[in-house]
């Protein structure tokens, strides 16, 4: 399932952009959004993004899908509801078996970016446990993506 598709001026050159409202529960004791809601939405978009190039179809049918190797995220200025934030990403530094993706939050009612970070993807062999080159198919969708 794709989600909302954002097109924020804040996330020129993201080539996966979505749209997701606040809600009053991701808001914390601080009266800000807690900091691993932040994290639940770089894996929105990139799940999206997985979806949007093949990875998901690849990982079902082959066994070979991504793992997140590690991910980190700066908080800039912090969000509070009510608001609607729009999450980017784009992958950089392409590499056989891996790739990295960079992600920012955009606050729709203030118009500032929120948060910025970047995790690192390992394609893996799920069956065999190691890891894999990533597949052509897969590759030529994310070069697709890109351009």
């Amino acid at each position: 399932m794709r989600l909302a598709v954002s097109s924020h001026p804040l996330l020129a050159g993201y080539v996966n952009a979505v749209q997701l409202p606040l809600t009053w529960g991701q808001m914390d004791a601080f009266a800000h959004v807690n900091h691993t809601q932040y994290f639940r939405w770089f894996e929105d978009v990139r799940m999206d993004y997985f979806q949007a190039c093949g990875i998901v179809a690849h990982m079902e049918s082959h066994g070979i899908g991504p793992i997140l190797a590690r991910i980190q995220c700066r908080f800039i200025i912090p969000l509070t509801y009510p608001d609607t934030v729009h999450v980017g990403t784009r992958v950089e530094d392409v590499e056989e078996d891996r790739f990295t993706m960079r992600y920012r939050v955009v606050s729709e009612a203030r118009d500032l970016v929120a948060a910025e970070g970047d995790g690192r993807i390992v394609m893996l062999d799920y069956n065999a446990g190691v890891k894999a080159p990533i597949p052509p198919e897969v590759r030529a969708r994310m070069d697709a993506l890109a351009a």
